[in-house]
């Protein structure tokens, strides 16, 4: 047995005893001391102290228990680390939770509730991941964990606004790989407007998910329906939140924020011992927020092609920087244009991530008819789409600059822009126009093959009306994908028809002799009928080309001509 095996044994056994010994409750007058722990009843999860880089610095926390690499969930005391293992975790006269460490009066962390009664109330970490602080003969939660998060959202979990209490519940990064401390990166769920999750670098933001258009977040292509995980938002009185499930209780996984920035959701692949990450935001030039600047909108999808354009009606406001293709600078109204009842009207812009929602207005009342002649009336109404896209309802209006607005291939949802007479003319003619209408195409293809049909069949009756009557003009037309063989192998009597024609004949010899070959310096061009050579012909008196003797007879001129190969 090798030196990693035995570890692993070892470690093992370490973590069965510390659970066989451990509880999942500390009740009033107890404590958890550094080097003890709790447990939760299912052994899903661990309470306790840990250092995540430098030794010295110890932090209550919560862990996954059967994730060989420890994967911290939820810190009490992130900015304020205790220096020794003298940390002490317990329920004090108040019936609050209180973190202290040796020597210290004042606490490095407490929960700070109001309790009516002091002497009953119990911690108790459950098997969800959650740490709460209950009364149990009243049946009372009076604080929870998962009210507090730090960097890591577990399933069945919320973020978000409670409208009674004023708790905002959000995820912050930490500042780095050894310091849990909050750092500069937090993910919001955004209240106002139509709801949406930010991410947020300080005060600006730096990604978006888009609005929930009834299936998923408006800005997250890979998102699936019928998956693995279920998602569901709070939007009502009480509260704005956000909360994700697991369908299948055995799968360990869970949404963080990491110290460079990204959202990331991953799952824990026992086998392999490591986090698979399978989904992750920002990943490309498009998912920044406001990269097109506003009124802009990116494309991602166009190769070799700068990713920014504006929406219709719009132009950029700094054109130089484009070329340099920078388009932080975005898009104004082009000089001139008047949308305010002067023949103006929506472009749709299809499979798109919706502008930034924070500031729209919502009237859950309209369908899509209703909301398009309210915004229409109402000259500041710059777009409106449907709440919930599949379904076609409610009504969703903007008023200001449209910002952070994308598009994708195959999911996404119309917006539609306001844009003035002439932009919407444009429109009408390329993308509504003639050919966009039901039938559009076949009632112009129709007439043309008619036509062309009619044009064959009326030469093809010249043709042979020519040939029967006075004898035709030869047809001497060259495919340049024919080969000599097929010229020397023309029938005789191809040649004995029009041997009385008033046009000269000539057999392929001569017409290869005067080409010079077919020489590539003899010919003047090539048109829809073949390629059309530069020879010498002589005119002789009976029209024929019968050698050198009749030599003191010619006139030389040029001549282009062609020959089709039957």
């Amino acid at each position: 047995m090798n030196t990693s095996n035995r570890f692993l044994i070892s470690l093992l056994e370490f973590l069965l005893l510390q659970i066989c010994l451990s509880t999942d409750t500390i009740s009033f007058n107890e404590s958890i001391t550094d080097g003890k722990i709790l447990v939760s009843r299912g052994g899903d999860f661990t309470l306790g102290f840990f250092s995540p880089g430098n030794p010295s610095n110890r932090y209550l926390g919560i862990w996954y228990t059967k994730v060989s690499v420890q994967t911290v969930v939820w810190i009490a005391n992130r900015d304020n680390p205790i220096n020794d293992t003298s940390g002490v975790l317990s329920i004090n006269g108040h019936g609050n939770l209180i973190l202290y460490s040796k020597n210290q009066t004042i606490p490095v962390w407490f929960t700070n509730v109001s309790i009516s009664s002091t002497s009953n109330s119990v911690a108790q970490l459950l098997n969800s991941g959650n740490f709460i602080l209950s009364q149990p003969d009243s049946a009372t939660v009076l604080w929870k964990s998962i009210d507090h998060p730090t960097n890591t959202m577990l399933p069945f979990t919320e973020l978000g606004l409670d409208k009674k209490t004023g708790l905002n519940r959000f995820l912050t990064s930490w500042k780095s790989l050894n310091d849990p401390g909050a750092g500069e990166w937090s993910y919001y769920l955004e209240p106002s407007g139509l709801p949406e999750i930010v991410l947020y670098k300080g005060q600006v933001p730096w990604w978006r998910s888009g609005p929930w258009d009834g299936l998923r977040w408006n800005g997250i292509a890979e998102m699936s329906t019928n998956f693995l995980f279920n998602n569901s938002i709070m939007y009502n009185n009480n509260e704005t939140a956000v909360s994700w499930g697991i369908l299948d209780s055995s799968v360990i996984s869970m949404l963080f924020l990491d110290v460079p920035g990204q959202v990331k959701r991953a799952t824990w692949h026992a086998q392999d011992q490591r986090w698979n990450t399978f989904w992750t935001a920002p990943k490309e030039t498009c998912d920044y927020y406001g990269h097109c600047g506003a009124n802009g909108n990116c494309n991602p999808y166009s190769s070799g092609v700068f990713e920014c354009g504006c929406l219709p009606g719009f132009e950029p406001r700094f054109p130089n920087d484009w070329y340099l293709r920078d388009g932080s600078g975005g898009c104004v109204r082009k000089q001139g244009a008047l949308t305010c009842r002067s023949g103006e009207g929506f472009v749709t812009v299809k499979n798109s991530k919706v502008p930034d929602t924070s500031l729209v207005l919502v009237d859950k009342s309209m369908n899509l008819q209703a909301c398009q002649d309210y915004c229409l009336r109402n000259c500041s109404c710059k777009a409106f789409t449907t709440e919930y896209f599949r379904r076609g309802s409610g009504c969703v209006t903007w008023y200001g600059d449209l910002l952070d607005t994308r598009v994708f291939t195959d999911v996404g949802q119309d917006i539609y822009i306001r844009v003035d007479a002439e932009t919407l003319a444009q429109y009408t003619k390329t993308s509504k126009g003639f050919l966009a209408k039901k039938g559009g195409l076949a009632a112009l293809v129709t007439p043309l093959v008619l036509a062309f049909i009619g044009f064959i069949s009326v030469a093809y009756y010249l043709k042979k009306r020519k040939r029967n009557g006075r004898r035709a003009e030869p047809d001497l037309i060259i495919d340049d994908t024919s080969s000599l063989t097929n010229f020397e192998e023309q029938k005789k009597e191809d040649f004995e028809e029009t041997s009385s024609s008033n046009l000269p004949v000539f057999d392929i010899k001569t017409i290869t002799s005067a080409t010079e070959n077919f020489s590539f310096g003899n010919k003047l061009g090539q048109g829809g009928f073949g390629s059309v050579y530069k020879v010498i012909s002589y005119t002789y008196p009976d029209l024929t080309l019968s050698g050198a003797s009749c030599m003191d007879h010619v006139t030389e001129y040029f001549m282009g001509f062609v020959l089709r190969v039957d």
